[in-house]
């Protein structure tokens, strides 16, 4: 599924690639060429050069090249298909879609996004010029937010009235309905979704408008914030309010500070740290981590992360091992919301995220700082709670570092946290039941599920000889991956061979039952993982000032390799295995 080749054709050839980069940087004429400063990287001296005949561009600092149709996807931020509908519409091409029904949805979605830019317009002005909007100007002053934030972030007023929106926009009943704007009333008329509050309208990453977060004015009836409801545009599991503005700022700090609501995005502008976005009243998801690894690879957590609890807990540390990412959580003010901090107290906030607290740091300080530890009984009940706390972590090597925090805060010794950490259970708590240990595959990280594998009785041989020790970033599973190897796969052997808590881990693999995975399927995800961590390395040398020459092919090889190794399609194994042979010279190299 995907656009006729000949209209990305037609794209390419009609689209100014001087026009279109001039809507991002500064260029001047040189002879034929254009020049400017190089938007990928950091420089005084202008080595971006565009070839507006060619439509094709290249830094002679980075080594970035590619035509319009790659500038955009790096500029922007998105994927192939995004990028040559940005430009169709830019340059006036009408596309057409390999998959037909496909191509009906992207022109719905066209319609949709029409009516709602046409609602955005219309709510702006009413706050900006309407007499009933007085009230809601009064009350956006109140809270700090003057006419210049209004017009930047097109801030809107939807009056009390029942139909004044949709007798404006003069949509059909289903363009209004799927577009989150009404409904047909039972009457059989149509009615405005929002009446009588203030807007701030939400917009996809490239700019374009998908719903709208609505607060009532104080005093008003009905709940505190109504949001559009779930829509072909909109669905608040994927919305992060604010990418479109920041997404820039975002990507040269690479790091990008999650709060909760509206306010608090444009309080973080205001403060001068424009790099915040909000998650539309609902907890941060899986779809919500894809897109901003898209941008960044850390993410500052700008509100109280332990109200969820463990199971948000373990979703975060999922998240940092299957991306890549560093979460961390800004040193905030207990209760103080960053909106309002923002105009009360700019450097304080600003501060919060300048020296964030990693995540696991900030739940194990909650833990130790919950109770007064002035007699040895309280210490103890603190060194316990901050244990249960660290073992939900999956690396060892964390866990132990802060091991060592408790122990020299709570006076308990080392190794018999160590000890109480490796048995599984806190020394107050009773063993797990069997139900329990099988609830717990649900937080099983890739390498134990290949493990489990490699235990088994049927799959261990064609596990074996998929996995390879590079595989493994947790030293406790490396270790016993390869005391299954030296054994060739006899596990008593590797059981007498391997290190305690290799040993432990092997022991309690083999006496669970094994799961139907597939060990291709298996290879597959931690090669992803694997590969990743190797980009990020190789990335991290550039930034340092490594040789571009030799880091930037390298770098292009493995993004390739990784696109085409997806954990969710068929590969060629031969491709597999090249890149795990390469991924194993990297290590050998390090070593």
């Amino acid at each position: 599924m995907g656009i006729v080749d000949e209209d990305v054709v037609a794209v390419r050839e009609r689209a100014d690639i001087v026009a279109v980069a001039s809507q991002f940087m500064q260029l001047k004429r040189s002879g034929r060429r254009w020049l400017g400063l190089c938007p990928f990287h950091t420089e005084k001296t202008p080595s971006f050069f565009l070839n507006a005949e060619r439509g094709f561009y290249i830094c002679f600092g980075c080594q970035a090249s590619g035509d319009t149709i790659q500038l955009v996807r790096e500029l922007q931020h998105v994927e192939f298909v995004e990028a040559v509908e940005w430009l169709a519409q830019q340059s006036g091409v009408t596309l057409r879609y390999t998959d037909r029904a496909h191509g009906e949805h992207r022109q719905r979605k066209r319609v949709l996004v029409e009516a709602l830019e046409r609602a955005v317009e219309w709510y702006h002005q009413r706050l900006l010029t309407g007499e009933d909007g007085g009230p809601a100007r009064a009350y956006l002053r109140s809270r700090g937010l003057d006419g210049e934030v209004v017009r930047s972030y097109r801030l809107g007023w939807a009056p009390d009235g029942w139909d004044e929106l949709a007798r404006h926009l003069s949509l059909s009943d289903k363009v209004l309905t799927d577009a989150g704007l009404g409904f047909v009333n039972r009457r059989q008329r149509q009615q405005d979704f929002f009446r009588g509050r203030v807007l701030f309208p939400i917009f996809e990453p490239r700019g374009e408008p998908i719903g709208f977060g609505a607060r009532v004015l104080p005093g008003g009836e009905g709940p505190k914030y109504r949001n559009t409801p779930q829509t072909p545009l909109y669905d608040k599991s994927k919305v992060l309010y604010g990418l479109n503005w920041v997404k820039d700022d975002v990507v040269k700090a690479d790091e990008v500070i999650v709060c909760e609501g509206y306010t608090d995005v444009i309080g973080f502008a205001r403060a001068g740290v424009p790099r915040a976005v909000a998650t539309c009243g609902t907890a941060l998801t899986e779809h919500h981590v894809r897109q901003l690894t898209r941008f960044a690879r850390r993410v500052v957590l700008a509100f109280d992360p332990d109200v969820a609890g463990a199971a948000a807990a373990e979703r975060f540390y999922e998240w940092e091992q299957r991306h890549e990412l560093e979460v961390a959580v800004a040193d905030l003010p207990a209760g103080e919301d960053p909106g309002e901090l923002a105009r009360r107290d700019p450097d304080r906030l600003r501060a919060a995220v300048e020296q964030p607290v990693p995540f696991l740091g900030f739940r194990v300080e909650r833990a130790l700082v919950a109770r007064n530890g002035s007699s040895p009984e309280d210490r103890v009940r603190i060194a316990e709670a901050a244990l249960a706390v660290i073992r939900e972590h999956p690396n060892d090597l964390v866990r132990d570092q802060y091991l060592m925090q408790v122990s020299d805060r709570c006076g308990v010794d080392i190794d018999r946290l160590r000890a109480s950490l490796r048995s599984g259970r806190l020394p107050s708590t009773p063993r797990p039941s069997t139900s329990t240990s099988a609830r717990s595959r649900g937080r099983d990280t890739p390498e134990t599920v290949a493990l489990r594998l490699a235990v088994d009785h049927e799959q261990g041989p064609v596990a074996l000889s998929l996995l390879h020790e590079v595989l493994f970033v947790s030293d406790v599973h490396a270790l016993a991956f390869r005391a299954l190897l030296d054994v060739g796969g006899d596990v008593h052997g590797a059981l007498d061979a391997a290190a305690p808590e290799a040993a432990d881990l092997l022991r309690r693999l083999l006496a669970e039952d094994a799961t139907g995975d597939d060990p291709a399927d298996v290879r597959r995800v931690l090669l992803q993982l694997a590969g990743k961590r190797e980009l990020q390395r190789l990335r991290a040398d550039l930034r340092s000032g490594g040789d571009a020459e030799a880091l930037n092919p390298l770098i292009r090889w493995l993004s390739t390799r990784l696109d085409e190794v997806r954990p969710d399609s068929r590969t060629d194994p031969a491709r597999e295995d090249q890149l795990l042979a390469w991924l194993a010279d990297r290590a050998e190299e390090r070593s």
